[in-house]
């Protein structure tokens, strides 16, 4: 039993360093239970996970969007630069951002304006156009990619191991959902 409540007592304190590591605010994030309490039951524990993972994907989203500003981009236009690995179209980007092809449209235009995209007539249908980044495009896309890796609390909080576990138990809710 003693030996249990150090095991505890330690991994709370792993959990205040990875916090202030992470720059989280602590009053916003569920910590681990007191030593002294009961064991969570399993809808305690899911409450718990949710209310976690809620503010883990708003803190993500906040700092990207965040970063796009810095570089004078919307989160949109920076999402678009980061699934933009090859010329595609238009169509093609909008699935693999999850959003509608016509809103594209005006995500290509900024690109466009700030001269990280072009278009192009599409090899495999005429009918389309592919949206391509220019030199600039890929210098912008690494440096946000950069800046992100460097802020995001998964890269600076953890360790390689606990990446790899975070990472192996996302891809297997995934996979429980029909993900990849």
């Amino acid at each position: 039993m003693v030996e249990r409540l150090r095991q505890l007592s330690k991994g709370l304190a792993e959990v205040r360093t990875v916090l202030k590591t992470a720059k989280l605010d602590a009053a916003t994030v569920v910590t681990e239970p007191v030593p002294h309490a009961e064991p969570l039951t399993d809808e305690q524990l899911n409450q718990q996970i949710s209310e976690a993972l809620t503010e883990i994907i708003k803190y993500a989203h906040d700092l990207g969007q965040g970063i796009a500003t810095e570089f004078g981009l919307t989160g949109s236009d920076a999402m678009a630069l980061f699934k933009l690995d090859g010329p595609m179209t238009m169509k093609e980007l909008g699935q693999r951002m999850g959003c509608d092809p016509s809103f594209i449209t005006t995500i290509a235009d900024a690109l466009e304006k700030h001269g990280l995209a072009r278009r192009e007539p599409s090899l495999r249908d005429r009918r389309s156009k592919n949206i391509v980044l220019t030199p600039d495009g890929v210098t912008v896309r690494d440096r946000l990619c950069h800046e992100l890796m460097t802020r995001a609390p998964w890269c600076s909080a953890l360790d390689t191991g606990e990446r790899q576990c975070l990472l192996g138990l996302m891809r297997k809710m995934l996979r429980s959902r029909g993900g990849r």
